[in-house]
């Protein structure tokens, strides 16, 4: 199979691939839900007299459809403050929720000193974090939400702390006190909620934890190259990692019970997801609100409070990057949220790899050269096998022309004397191919790697490349690459003979540079080194073809015609 052909079947198997996963995300914007009286809840077996909060459990089992919504923008004095060295919290004393979290070790823009805000609450944009405790817990009164009061405005950890907490009180009319305490730890990103309730009275009090997350439903910004997926996430003891997008929200609300699991909402390189007790058996929920707004939750079983006792429930919060070790730590299967696809197996390995190589060198850039390196090298015993089949196609194809000259439109006897004379010459007609279809998993692989990979958000290489996850501003590294890969095809053999195949061939790097355009820097950095290494490769591989005298007229007396 000649070098060219080859390119273009990489070519094209990249490209559906590409198609393929754009196809596989969500990108165009959600349509907004009409509401209709169909959308209206009215049984009271699912609703509380407040209909704003989930349906509690006591008296059905019957998954919960609505959500508990924020209520005016959080004013001066209306919200206090949780600080440790990797996050800052603003929560909302009506609720309890939490309604703004910047991520302190991560700017919002590049040489921006602002911190990004994952958590946030704008007048055109919802995503928060809520919690609360309905049945016969403040959350269910019908008056509304209830409204908490803080000793303390703003906990900072401080130097030789390794926690920090803060909490909120609220007295019900009953006089049962209701205690929501939040706690950091130092160098992570889990909100640990807890609730101590004490029962004053002598009677048992019934209360259901929930925690939900709310967000506007928006387009993310991708295009082909780069697919982002933007949206819901669960996982059950059956289902590792699911993702639920917001349009299968509106089709058919999430209606699943399992043991531990959490549920999440999703976004490029970052993640919020509530992680309930992984001994207790959870409900798991969503709804569409007012057909702007999204909800994924979870609802806790039900707890009974005996009279005159304390009792103390909880849960937590990631709100953070993905970082696969420190995900994988806070719950099972948290990690696949770094969304490697069906070729996860390879691509994890990749990324430790890539970043045992960081951890050498402190650069990302320089690792991806390195990991590059390595690959390319292990594939190597491939990619000599591929030239050395294309050189000996190359030496059978004036006899194979030959061949075609004697059987005219003849494709039956034309085909059994071609197969005769690769079998007569030892030769696979599928050696060129077979070694680019056995790397294309390790080259998906990795592609994924790099996109998923948080790490290089924001991390500089050298000179003009300032952040290896957005695209070259200056596109030095794709015209390179598309340089690169007009050499590779100048020094493969041109065996091409129809015109329009050569025409094509020669417009596959200008197609290709154009379309690296866009490419995150750093993957564009893999394929332009990849590429060098492959012509460093091909020159030796040729070497020692013609030296051992493969695809040269030395060898065309086995071939001639009887």
């Amino acid at each position: 199979m000649e070098s060219q052909r080859n390119l273009l079947l990489l070519a094209f198997v990249f490209v559906s691939f590409l198609l393929y996963q754009a196809w596989e995300v969500d990108h165009k914007p959600t349509a907004e839900v009409q509401t209709t009286k169909q959308d209206v809840k009215t049984d009271p077996t699912t609703l509380n007299q407040n209909e704003d909060v989930p349906a509690s459990s006591l008296t059905t089992t019957k998954p919960v459809v609505k959500e508990v919504p924020l209520q005016e923008n959080v004013q001066v004095g209306k919200s206090i403050f949780l600080t440790n060295d990797t996050l800052r919290l603003s929560i909302s004393l009506k609720g309890g929720d939490i309604v703004k979290s910047d991520l302190l070790k991560y700017s919002k823009a590049l040489h921006s000193k602002e911190p990004f805000d994952l958590l946030r609450k704008t007048n055109n944009f919802t995503y928060i974090a809520q919690s609360g405790l309905i049945g016969q817990g403040p959350d269910s009164n019908p008056k509304g939400r209830p409204t908490y009061t803080a000793t303390n405005s703003n906990a900072v950890m401080k130097d030789g702390q390794n926690k920090v907490s803060t909490s909120l009180r609220f007295v019900d009319k009953n006089g049962n006190v209701f205690t929501k305490t939040f706690t950091l730890t130092r160098g992570d990103y889990v909100v640990n909620v807890s609730y101590k309730i004490q029962n004053i009275s002598s009677k048992p009090l019934n209360v259901q934890l929930y925690g939900q997350l709310r967000e506007t439903m928006k387009s993310p910004k991708g295009h082909l190259a780069m697919p982002i997926y933007h949206g819901g996430a669960y996982s059950t003891t059956e289902t590792r990692y699911e993702k639920y997008k917001f349009s299968k929200m509106k089709e058919t609300p999430l209606k699943e019970t399992t043991k531990g699991g959490w549920v999440a909402m999703l976004q490029h390189y970052f993640v919020s997801a509530w992680i309930p007790a992984t001994n207790e058996t959870n409900q798991f929920y969503s709804n569409i609100i007012r057909g702007t707004d999204a909800t994924i939750g979870f609802k806790a079983p039900i707890k009974t409070i005996k009279g005159n006792s304390i009792t103390q429930i909880s849960t937590k919060l990631w709100v953070g990057p993905k970082l696969q070790s420190k995900m994988a730590a806070a719950a099972k299967h948290l990690d696949l949220t770094v969304d490697y696809g069906w070729l996860w197996f390879i691509a994890q390995p990749l990324f430790k790899l890539l970043r045992f190589f960081h951890g050498i060198v402190g650069n990302w850039g320089l690792a991806i050269i390195l990991i590059t390196f390595t690959i390319k090298g292990a594939l190597y015993p491939l990619t000599k096998a591929q030239y050395t089949s294309m050189a000996k196609m190359r030496l059978l194809q004036p006899k194979i022309k030959s061949l075609r000259d004697r059987y005219g439109d003849d494709k039956q006897k034309m085909s059994k004397a071609t197969m005769e004379l690769y079998k007569k010459e030892k030769v696979n007609p599928l050696g060129g191919c077979l070694p680019i279809f056995l790397q294309m998993p390790i080259f998906i692989a990795l592609y994924w790697s790099l996109m998923e990979a948080v790490e290089l958000r924001h991390a500089p290489f050298i000179l003009w490349i300032q952040d290896l996850s957005v695209q070259d501003p200056y596109y030095i590294l794709p015209i390179l690459m598309g340089v690169s890969m007009f050499f590779i095809q100048q020094m493969s053999p041109a065996t091409v003979q129809d015109p329009m195949q050569q025409k094509i061939m020669k417009l596959m790097p200008v197609l290709f540079t154009f379309f690296f355009l866009w490419f995150p820097a750093g993957l564009v950095l893999y394929y332009l080194v990849s590429n060098i290494v492959t012509l460093i490769q091909q020159k030796v591989i040729f070497r020692q073809i013609e030296r051992q005298g493969i695809g040269t007229p030395k060898l065309t007396n086995k071939a001639k015609d009887k």
